[in-house]
This record gives C-alpha cells, structure tokens and sequence, in this order.
C-alpha cells in the first residue's frame, strides 16, 4: 500500500461536470478554475467554482491545498529516505517515537480498520509489500518461510501507541509500513478542507481513484463521476454514472498492474492472508463522507473479496459500494443496497471529460 497512483484501477473514474477549465464570464458571474500537480506519485486536480473577480484567491488557495499535500507526501511516503514514515521504520524496536499529529491519525484510523477486518487492512504490512515486490521482480513465489517471516513482523500488536503523547514504539525488529490505501485519501481531505476554509465550498479534488467534493456546482444537484467499464476492456461494459455531494468516491483494482508467475495471475495488491498478490481480478468502488474512509474502505473491500467485501459494507452506515470481477472477460457486478441513490441518469454520460 505504497503512497503512489492506484495504477491501472479496475474502475477508472471520470469527472462528468460540463466543463473541465476555466471559462469567461461576466465578471459577477461564478466560473470554474482548475489547476493539476503530480503528487504522490499521481496527478491531484483540484477544481472550485468562483467569482472571476476572486481568481487572485483561488490561485493562493489551490497553491496552499497542494502545498499541504506536499507536506503529508513528506510525511507518509516510502520513497523519500527523509519521510517521517521511514524515520520510524529505523527507529530502534522500545524506543518511543513523536509522531505528527497526521501521522497518529492515520495510524489511529487505520488500527480501527485493521481491527474491524481481521488485519485484512492493515498498514503494518510493509514486509509482505516488500516481499511480494522481490517475488514480482524475481518472477517466483516467496516461499512459506519467507511469509511466515513477514507475518511475524505485522500487526498492530507490535506497537505500542500512546495518545496523551503521539508517542509510538515497536515492539518487533524489522517492521515496515505502507500508507497507500490510506494516505492519499486523507490529503485529498485536507486538500477540500483548505478550499472551503478559503471560501470556495463548491470545489472538488481528484487524485487517480480517489475523489472527494464538497457543496454542489451552481445550478446542479451534485458532481456527477463516471465509473468506468473495469479497465475500460471488458466487452460490453457499461459506465455508472454517480452524483454526489459532500462526500467521496474511491476506487481499488487490478486491472493493468499484474503479472503471470508459474502460469497464475496475481495483482499487485498483496493480501495479509497469504502473503502473495490477489489472484481474483475485482475492482470496489466505495463511496463514504470523506476521502480517508473511501480510500481505505476501497482497498478493503478488494482484499476481502466479493462476498465477504459487500457485507463489510453492508454493515456500514453511510457507506456504498459497487464490486465488478472479471468472469471470462465479462463484468460481473453486484452493488451495496443503497448504492442506487448515488445514481445518475445515463442522459448525463455525454458531458464526461477525463481529469486533466
């Protein structure tokens, strides 16, 4: 779960709102402007509608919503030897570690996850990432010693977290961590959170599966988002169109990052149960009030499967979902029971544009 674009989600999501960029208008009239930087190994775009007469301002607030991405991609990244997150992977095993209070966040959110899964969800699985990317570069399985290995250093039971202080230590050698089904969710939040702090509450932030949007557009009922057919390859295929309003949709899936060992298809999502990559090709698309929890419920449902994926959700108020697999090219589609409200007329597909 490494802070990076869900590359290749099985369910590619598309912005359906009539326009993509910054119009002319009379100078009282609200316009949307819209700006995209790489971040976190991905594209965010931010958009807001505004008066044209406020363009200084939203230029200041989309600069200060991506700097603060920045900021937690300088935190939770395990590419960057300086993050925060690798500064307490190298932090000897007892010894306690002041974390941010983002970073505590995170892990707090996540512990509940965990726990609600089984460990199903669980970004204490760092040595099974690391392994299984060994395994994908070496083509061939890890062996049970070797999962067995990653298993004894994962769990929120090696650490010990203390909440008076944000202190956390590990009580294991060898413990690493991967925020990707979490963390780019929590800064497209944080992201929305500085534009309506900034006077700008119809704005959306879009970044590769995750897309969280605050007060409708002017005139419109919602944001209108476009799930496509899963990795827009399936014969037959048919978009789902959702409108939302204040609220977040994620999407997890495999459908472009896999690879074929010993004639056996596995993702590059990697389970906690087994220790290898997902062999069901599926892809989840939840939505929730927020980003954070649409991200990790996302990734969630993808690891625990269909079936045992939908009655997560099912037992979840305020959460939604639709689950497509792949059946002999075909998708096979179930919904949560209240997903349907989500839905929008097909009439409105014709607007959808691709983020930029």
């Amino acid at each position: 779960m490494k802070i990076r674009r869900k590359a290749g989600p099985a369910v590619r999501l598309f912005l359906c709102s009539a326009i993509s960029a910054a119009f002319s208008l009379q100078a009282d009239e609200l316009q949307v402007f819209s700006k995209t930087q790489p971040h976190m190994g991905t594209e965010f775009t931010l958009q807001t509608y505004a008066p044209a007469s406020e363009k200084d301002a939203v230029a200041a607030a989309f600069t200060k919503a991506l700097a603060r991405v920045e900021e937690l991609n300088q935190i939770g990244s395990d590419y960057l030897p300086e993050s925060e997150i690798l500064r307490f992977a190298k932090t000897p095993v007892g010894e306690r570690f002041a974390m941010s209070a983002d970073l505590f966040a995170i892990f707090k959110m996540a512990e509940s996850i965990a726990t609600e899964t089984d460990g199903a969800f669980d970004v204490t699985a760092g040595p099974f990432v690391r392994l299984w990317r060994l395994s994908k570069k070496n083509r061939r399985l890890p062996t049970e010693e070797q999962i067995g290995k990653a298993r004894s250093r994962t769990g929120f039971h090696l650490l010990d977290m203390n909440p008076a202080d944000r202190t956390v230590a590990k009580l294991s050698e060898g413990m690493l961590f991967d925020l990707g089904g979490i963390a780019k969710g929590y800064a497209a939040d944080e992201a929305l959170r500085i534009l309506k702090d900034s006077g700008f509450p119809s704005s959306l932030v879009a970044a590769s599966g995750d897309i969280v949007v605050g007060d409708s557009p002017p005139g419109k009922e919602g944001w209108t988002i476009k799930l496509e057919a899963y990795g827009d390859k399936s014969e037959g295929g048919r978009a789902i169109l959702v409108r939302l309003s204040n609220a977040a949709v994620s999407t997890s899936g495999d459908a472009s990052q896999y690879i074929e060992i010993d004639g056996k298809r596995y993702s590059h999502i990697v389970s906690t149960r087994t220790g290898l990559g997902l062999s069901e090709s599926i892809a989840a698309s939840v939505i929730a009030p927020n980003a954070t929890l649409s991200d990790a419920y996302a990734t969630t449902v993808v690891l625990l499967g269909k079936k045992e994926g939908l009655q997560f959700i099912e037992n979840k108020r305020e959460i939604e979902c639709r689950i497509v697999a792949l059946r002999n090219g075909q998708e096979v589609a179930v919904t949560s029971h209240g997903f349907i409200r989500f839905q929008e007329e097909e009439n409105q597909e014709k607007s959808a544009v691709t983020p930029p």
